[in-house]
């Protein structure tokens, strides 16, 4: 039997491991203890895709949100070292590229318990973003890397991966998976009075909220295109929220509550466009067939961009205005089968089992 011991902290994660923990329980030879480090604190960032996604209760509970990089990760390093030494695990499993990624991968490394990594090799070349650090060094210290794309495996070989000592699987996507599983599971979101014709739009990354420049460009971009485009409907993060206040600006868009997953995805099927600077929901506007406006420089996905899914646009006003009136009401098609066909929970945990 083998004992996984599973971290998670942030919203993308919590979908992740929805259908891999759903994947565990249907399998026999492997036991999962759940850890969510509390990084998404918020009843509507966090408890509510528990209750929503149907995952189990976490086995263990910490606390730590807030604060600077350094200390968060620190926090949880600490706090997740106690607990792989009282579980005794024998691999850790973690998602993604958050502050929780990169701590329960450093802390199960320095106690030799071997790590696996769901989405490795995604990089967006961009050091200035946190989550490139935190995807890097996770890369570095597992011995599973589970890869979504081609492109990531790509990624690997190009920085001498194929010469360490871990194995590199191309599984697919499991936020795939989860769009399959779900879709008809949605709810329409508290507070909205109108159900298509919109621009769905979400906004969190800190290189456009922490860069006045660019969040004063983003917010103008938003409400000229919500006037003389099409409506645009944001679920506000409250960090962002904050940063905007902080900012002096003002939206002038449909703004909305965080949402949970079963509204996001409604939201996603309803809409005409996705404005995002989020890496999950550029995947997720892919899924449900709606084109994408990226709010970034850079992006891991860029298989969207081959196939004309995704444009990048920056945080320049009038790209963002642009690219909105161009794809505005423009469906896509998934006719090159990108992210696995939803089979990649199957995938993940049979090779942990055989690991």
């Amino acid at each position: 039997m083998t004992r996984l011991l599973t971290i998670i902290g942030a919203r993308p994660q919590f979908i992740k491991a929805s259908v891999v923990s759903k994947a565990i329980q249907e399998m026999e030879g492997i036991e999962e203890i759940l850890l969510h480090t509390g990084q998404h604190f918020d009843a509507n960032m966090s408890k509510v895709f528990f209750e929503q996604l149907g995952i189990p209760k976490p086995n263990v509970q910490l606390d730590i949100h807030g604060g600077p990089h350094g200390v968060m990760t620190g926090r949880m390093l600490a706090e997740i070292e106690e607990v792989i030494q009282a579980e005794k695990p024998d691999r850790v499993m973690v998602y993604g590229d958050t502050n929780s990624t990169l701590a329960g991968a450093l802390a199960a490394a320095k106690l030799h318990v071997p790590v696996a990594h769901v989405e490795a090799g995604l990089r967006s070349f961009n050091m200035r973003m946190p989550e490139e650090i935190n995807r890097i060094l996770t890369d570095q210290i597992s011995d599973l890397l589970f890869c979504p794309t081609e492109t990531a495996i790509s990624n690997l070989q190009r920085e001498g991966f194929t010469h360490k000592p871990m194995r590199i699987l191309q599984v697919g996507d499991v936020m795939q998976d989860a769009a399959l599983f779900f879709a008809e599971r949605t709810a329409t979101p508290v507070g909205l009075d109108f159900s298509e014709n919109f621009i769905l739009t979400t906004l969190h990354r800190a290189e456009n909220t922490d860069d006045l420049q660019r969040l004063t460009s983003i917010v103008n971009a938003l409400n000229h295109v919500h006037q003389h485009v099409a409506p645009i409907v944001l679920p506000l993060h409250p960090r962002t929220r904050g940063a905007i206040e902080k900012a002096g600006l003002s939206l002038d868009v449909t703004v909305i509550d965080p949402v949970g997953y079963f509204e996001m995805i409604w939201l996603l099927n309803h809409c005409g466009l996705v404005l995002t600077d989020s890496g999950g929901v550029q995947k997720e506007a892919f899924f449900f067939g709606k084109a994408c406006v990226t709010l970034r420089d850079q992006t891991e996905w860029v298989e969207l961009i081959n196939v004309g899914a995704n444009e990048l646009v920056g945080a320049e006003q009038e790209r963002i205005v642009q690219a909105a009136e161009r794809h505005f009401g423009r469906d896509v098609k998934d006719s090159h089968q990108l992210y696995g066909g939803g089979k990649a929970a199957e995938r993940i945990v049979q090779t942990l089992v055989d690991a």
